[in-house]
């Protein structure tokens, strides 16, 4: 098992009567893509804030590993966030949702600027920033203003002056917001590359589907509760309570096909272009029914296959089924 590098222990976080975090915990671990899902609002950017100390908790505690003490003190490696942050700043970098740099200094000057903050030698500093104009694809615009940068050049920076210490840890605020899919992909890319470096990463996100490929674990956070952490596929095999069939064939007389099939066990059916998408509870009892039919109504399979929904489809059902607690309790009260 790898060694945590936070412990999130009980945290709870209130303003005024409002439930923002309600007895949160988990642990991230070294060297892994962690991922938090959630409704906007659910309590997100709170919860990286408390992780790095910024918010302080109502109660509970964020715990980090100090790494260079011994093994045989296991047992006194983790210090708390609050107590520890001038520690704790050194071990990750952040990089909010709106950008952090200077617009009036160039790349080159910004990672400059905040590489000076951690007191790093001339020489490490230098190394630093030549790696990361390199690693961020960023080195042919080191002396552009940044005020003068595109969304995805500036999302870059960002993250390449949150990396300038190089942390063992570093925390991402929904990174590819506002991103068109082909900047998202380049972001997603990046992020691979410096967890291959051994960096921990931290993230949170709206883009559920492509945090499937990405992450190890995610922690679902629904109305301030953690939900679930588990891996996307344990995630998935939880709360897929139907699966989906996709079949394509030719000539394609879906109506006809759907007619005659059971409605004991589909939750509902769609055409959806040239294929048929089948929501089923049990799929290998409708595919027994279905098969017959393809070969009664002489249908060439031209494509089938059957999957568990997606993290999106997941994410939506949870938070549907929040819209309906709501609506029965005010109900209730009405």
């Amino acid at each position: 098992m790898v060694e945590p590098i936070f412990k999130i222990e009980n945290v709870v976080k209130k303003y005024k009567d409002h439930m923002v975090l309600n007895n949160i915990s988990f642990d991230i671990r070294k060297g892994e893509i962690f991922g938090i899902i959630g409704a906007s609002g659910s309590g997100k950017t709170t919860l990286l804030n408390t992780l790095i100390g910024f918010i302080r908790p109502t109660s509970g505690d964020v715990l980090f590993r100090f790494e260079h003490l011994l093994d045989f003190q296991k047992a006194m490696t983790f210090r708390s966030v609050f107590k520890k942050q001038s520690a704790v700043k050194r071990i990750y970098g952040f990089a909010s949702q709106l950008p952090s740099f200077y617009i009036n200094l160039t790349l080159r000057e910004n990672l400059q600027y905040f590489g000076s903050l951690y007191n790093l030698s001339s020489d490490a500093l230098k190394t630093n920033i030549e790696t990361l104009l390199n690693l961020m694809d960023l080195k042919n615009s080191e002396d552009v203003l940044a005020k003068n940068l595109s969304g995805g050049m500036e999302r870059r920076l960002d993250i390449a002056c949150a990396l300038i210490h190089d942390p063992a840890v570093l925390i991402l605020d929904e990174p590819t917001a506002d991103l068109d899919p082909v900047l998202r992909e380049h972001i997603w890319t990046l992020i691979k590359k410096i967890n291959k470096k051994g960096t921990t990463i931290i993230l949170a996100s709206h883009h559920l589907t492509e945090l499937e490929d990405l992450c190890s674990r995610i922690a679902i956070i629904k109305n301030g509760k953690l939900l679930d952490v588990a891996s996307p596929d344990s995630i998935k095999n939880k709360y897929s309570r139907i699966q989906e069939i996709h079949l394509e064939c030719y000539p394609g007389n879906y109506k006809q096909i759907i007619s005659k099939l059971s409605s004991k066990f589909i939750s509902s059916t769609e055409i959806k272009g040239s294929k048929l998408i089948i929501m089923a509870k049990k799929p290998q009892k409708v595919l027994k029914d279905l098969m017959p039919l393809l070969e009664k109504y002489k249908e060439e399979v031209i494509d089938m296959k059957v999957g568990k929904a997606t993290l999106d489809d997941i994410f939506i059902s949870l938070y549907k089924d929040k819209q309906n607690e709501i609506y029965e309790n005010n109900l209730k009260k009405s």
